[in-house]
């Protein structure tokens, strides 16, 4: 169990770590923020990098999985462990010997995502209404924009699979990035 003091100490080792590095953070933050900018400029190369990346992660990681379940073939859940393992490297090489069709599968999936986001972040909202207060409508809108932006996805296939992903990414790297500068530059004033 984390004490209040053991709490106020890591983040004193936390807020000191991140002083000393603050150039790091810095570094990083810009490089997300023209990575972002270059992935909303060029979406259909971002979500063709996206893509990619996602195929060789699945390769590994099924090919990592498989040998780790031959060598623990005596341990429970053999049979499921295989069959994850072979499900990753089969997704791993559909998406990078098709990339293109792998982009619109990947954009089908966002879609449900935010629309099932959407849903529940809405039906959260209004079952926690008494909790929440009067912040509750925030996360009702919130809710409502994650519906607009899945139907916005799902409305435009298969035209949509060329920007979705890569513009997605492209404003998560463009907020990371920024809100890294911004500490960075709070740690240096301190």
């Amino acid at each position: 169990m984390t004490l209040p003091h053991d709490a106020s100490d890591l983040q004193a080792k936390m807020s000191a770590a991140v002083r000393e590095h603050w150039k790091v953070f810095l570094f990083e933050g810009i490089l997300f923020v023209i990575l972002g900018l270059a992935a909303m400029v060029i979406p259909p190369l971002a979500s063709l990098a996206v893509t990619i990346f996602l195929g060789w992660m699945f390769l590994i990681s099924g090919v990592a999985g498989l040998i780790l379940t031959f060598w623990a073939r005596q341990m429970p859940g053999f049979w499921w462990s295989l069959v994850s393992a072979l499900l990753g490297i089969a997704v791993g090489i559909v998406l990078l010997a098709r990339p293109i069709q792998g982009t619109l599968t990947l954009t089908i999936v966002v879609g449900a995502y935010f629309l099932a986001e959407g849903v529940t972040s809405i039906m959260y909202a209004l079952e926690h209404r008494k909790e929440l207060s009067r912040r509750w409508g925030w996360m009702v809108a919130a809710g409502i924009m994650d519906i607009i932006v899945a139907g916005i996805i799902v409305a435009g296939l298969p035209g949509s699979a060329l920007w979705a992903i890569g513009l997605l990414v492209g404003i998560n790297l463009l907020f990371g990035g920024a809100s890294l500068i911004a500490m960075a530059l709070a740690a240096r004033n301190n």
